[in-house]
């Protein structure tokens, strides 16, 4: 029998994760397993769904030898029982990073949206290409220092090539097809602000949820403005995917999410998201009511710890998500100098 902790209104079924290497029933026919990552968020979920005489999974983590190796060790788990197909939520890489791989290892399909496909090639590619002067000038205008801006320009192009090259054809997934797998079947979701055309799955009749990380148990979801979109509106993206969600997705399902613990508590938790956003808002708002700010001179208003470049690059993105979207709700505006930086002030 299962225990069951609860939390903030949220119940969580199994209140510890998977050992290393090691799987666990999530729900008759789909297994939970773990993968380690060398980051702070040092883990991403994984997830195995009967399919016939095989096995379905979700996701992948990173392309290194360790994951390889935890990969080769979960499916002689398996009993024999063959890796039917690989579905990839979104194109982070600790989600796709091993697709490649794993296609061609097991001689699988890759199905996953259009987005996440090219977007996964745009990016693993040629990261240096974001050290470009357009993409430079993207941090400086909105106040960041030179050697600040080179940092964190840069400091993520590891993380970007940890992704084994993709299979040369992909199957596309699209919101609101109908997905078979097993005898189940899923109806297809996007989510977005995280990370576009985000693939969810939705099982009706046994109320099973595979979230990916739109929506996570104790962490907001990373939400960024990026250099290559610099005027783009994530944060209003998702807080529209997450209302979508709720009105489509009952809050009874069993939620099992890309990172922490599957939980119950579908609504009361995007009810949570929503607000911690509706919150941040705030604080800017009331920041730029003293004066007209940048992005970077905002950053301190919502973090307020020492960041190294890593948490910074986030920090910074996230900040000017939030700018971005209330400039659009009309509650911010640019002001623009003639150095060529850009503050908000309140409208």
């Amino acid at each position: 029998m299962n225990v069951v902790s609860r939390d903030r209104g949220l119940t969580f079924p199994f209140p510890e994760p998977p050992a290393p290497g090691a799987m666990v029933e999530v729900a008759p026919g789909v297994m939970w397993a773990r993968i380690a990552l060398p980051f702070r968020l040092d883990h991403v979920n994984i997830f195995f769904i009967e399919d016939g005489d095989g096995w379905a999974v979700l996701d992948t983590g990173i392309n290194n030898e360790a994951t390889r190796a935890a990969w080769e060790s979960l499916v002689a788990g398996l009993g024999g029982r063959p890796l039917t197909r690989l579905i990839v939520t979104h194109f982070h890489p600790d989600h796709i990073g091993l697709a490649g791989w794993l296609a061609e290892r097991f001689d699988l399909p890759l199905l996953t949206s259009q987005t996440a496909y090219l977007g996964c090639w745009n990016i693993s590619l040629s990261p240096g290409a974001l050290d470009a002067e357009p993409y430079r000038l993207f941090y400086e205008r909105n106040g960041l220092d030179e050697q600040t801006t080179k940092i964190v320009s840069t400091q993520g192009h590891g993380y970007l090539r940890m992704v084994a090259p993709l299979p040369p054809t992909f199957t596309r997934v699209v919101a609101g097809d109908r997905m078979q797998i097993g005898g189940r079947e899923f109806r297809v979701f996007s989510g977005d602000g995280h990370a576009p055309e985000q693939i969810m799955l939705y099982c009706a009749e046994e109320r099973l949820f595979l979230a990916a990380d739109q929506v996570l148990a104790k962490i907001s979801p990373n939400v960024s403005v990026w250099a290559v979109d610099p005027e783009g509106d994530p944060l209003g993206l998702f807080l529209r995917s997450l209302r979508n969600m709720e009105a489509n997705v009952p809050n009874d399902v069993l939620v099992l999410p890309g990172h922490q613990l599957p939980f119950y508590g579908l609504h009361q938790r995007a009810d949570e998201l929503i607000a911690h956003h509706d919150e941040r808002c705030a604080m800017i708002h009331a920041a730029c009511a003293k004066g007209a700010k940048t992005a970077a001179e905002l950053v301190p208003v919502i973090f307020h710890r020492a960041l190294d470049p890593h948490q910074m690059s986030f920090a910074f993105s996230e900040v000017l998500a939030h700018v971005n979207y209330m400039v659009r709700e009309g509650d911010l505006a640019w002001v623009r100098e003639d150095n060529g930086v850009h503050r908000v002030t309140v409208n």
